[in-house]
């Protein structure tokens, strides 16, 4: 894993999504409300729409990087423990 990292084909922050059946439906109703809210709307409201859409996408992803960052910390810590536990059973 980590010389596919290092040689870039591992990327962290890029995963293939696996949709399930259940987030494909609540994708497809979001869009829908969304066309259907933007097509009443003057261009004026749907421009700002958008720009609020935008920045709930920006902070999804930002707290996406801080769930992976937490994530990633918990398993290195939880290696760390593990390993010096079976150096301490080893030990005895």
């Amino acid at each position: 894993m980590l010389r596919e990292m290092y040689l870039g084909k591992v990327i962290s922050w890029e995963r293939r999504n696996r949709k399930s059946e259940e987030q494909t439906e609540l994708v497809d109703k979001i869009e829908a409300e969304e066309k259907y809210f933007t097509e009443k709307m003057s261009l004026d409201d749907c421009q700002r729409f958008q720009k609020l859409v935008n920045l709930y996408t920006q902070l999804g992803s930002s707290e996406e990087g801080e769930i992976f960052a937490f994530g990633f910390s918990m398993g290195a810590v939880l290696m760390k423990d593990i390993l010096e536990e079976a150096d301490f059973m080893q030990s005895e």
